[in-house]
């Protein structure tokens, strides 16, 4: 990811379109033909649960557009694909020499330029998977503050403000909580400006705070559903898997920045699943156990926020991880769906 990112748009949907069932009463979202503010949409069909997601490239962040960068090998793809907007049509990235004929072939699936209002749920499950990506930057950030690496640090504190919460403002309004954006922005200049300076870990702390209650916004109920912090789990590695496989090449890591961001969103998922576990392990022990091990394994990828040069998993691992969480996920909705129905 580049140091300062201008387009702010959710990531989270893609995973709550992926997880979602197509026989689920509960409103997901709604699809306008015109190009919106929405990052994704979808396309279900009845015979299962082969919805498959769907990359608004008008508005998409980049870690979103790391998708298309990762499949096609692309260097700096995303911010290609960000520079030529607006977009009438998925074609336009071939009419505007974005990509070649050939490699929108491959990717065009996964290409839309439909709005996407998201309702019920899971909006509320995009809602704090947005602030789980802020704490994710944040986590990484601190980590880097505390190894004395203040450069390092400042794009994982500037990439909340800067990236995510233009996304999530009018929900934080609609939700009334109250504004911390002038938080993160002092917090992002003074690291800029005087790493050294006291002031910086009591206005990180008040950063933190300020997310956490946005986060504390929704019911403590729904916030310990199993099935709803599963769903925010599956955006926030969804996020982490694009940016790793936009930080490796030729199995080292090649983009350090974007390999700290999915460091960042590993472990968060990881400790919202922590909250989770006991209830995981009594309710739905064998999909426990399987979500359990392949995080334990996901978190060995990234060993340190300061990055190892030869990568420990190849992209491929870590999507295949990442899938077995998602689709393990998916059990536990369709077991919450047939018992809200019967």
């Amino acid at each position: 990811m580049i140091k300062y990112r201008y387009i702010f748009l959710s990531i989270a949907a893609c995973a709550i379109v992926s997880l979602s069932s197509c026989t689920s009463d509960t409103p997901t979202a709604d699809i306008k033909s015109t190009p919106g503010t929405a990052t994704v949409t979808e396309s279900t069909t009845h015979s299962g649960h082969g919805s498959k997601a769907q990359i608004n490239i008008n508005n998409a962040i980049l870690s979103q557009l790391d998708k298309f960068e990762a499949k096609l090998g692309v260097p700096a793809l995303s911010n290609k694909i960000q520079a030529n907007r607006p977009y009438a049509s998925p074609e336009d990235l071939v009419s505007k020499k974005v990509i070649t004929q050939q490699q929108f072939d491959q990717i065009k699936d996964m290409v839309t330029v439909q709005e996407v209002v998201l309702t019920g749920e899971a909006k509320d499950v995009d809602y704090i998977t947005k602030l789980g990506l802020m704490k994710g930057h944040l986590l990484v950030a601190k980590e880097l503050l505390d190894q004395n690496q203040p450069k390092q640090a400042e794009p994982h504190i500037g990439h909340p403000v800067e990236e995510i919460y233009v996304d999530v403002e009018e929900q934080l309004n609609e939700r009334n909580v109250k504004e911390f954006k002038s938080n993160l922005v002092s917090l992002t200049e003074l690291v800029k400006s005087n790493p050294k300076d006291a002031k910086i870990k009591t206005n990180f702390t008040t950063s933190v705070q300020a997310v956490d209650s946005a986060i504390a916004a929704l019911p403590a109920e729904q916030l310990s559903k199993s099935s709803f912090v599963l769903q925010v789990i599956g955006g926030l590695l969804d996020a982490a898997n694009s940016e790793y496989g936009a930080a490796v090449a030729n199995g080292k890591i090649t983009a350090p920045i974007e390999y700290q961001d999915s460091r960042g969103f590993v472990v968060y998922s990881n400790e919202l699943y922590k909250g989770i576990s006991s209830q995981m392990a009594q309710e739905n022990p064998e999909v426990h156990k399987a979500i359990d091990t392949a995080l334990a394994e996901l978190v060995k990828v990234w060993p340190t926020a300061i990055p190892p040069a030869q990568a420990l998993k190849t992209p491929e691992d870590v999507t295949k991880l990442v899938k077995t969480i998602e689709e393990n996920t998916q059990k536990v909705r369709d077991k919450t769906i047939t018992k809200a129905q019967i």
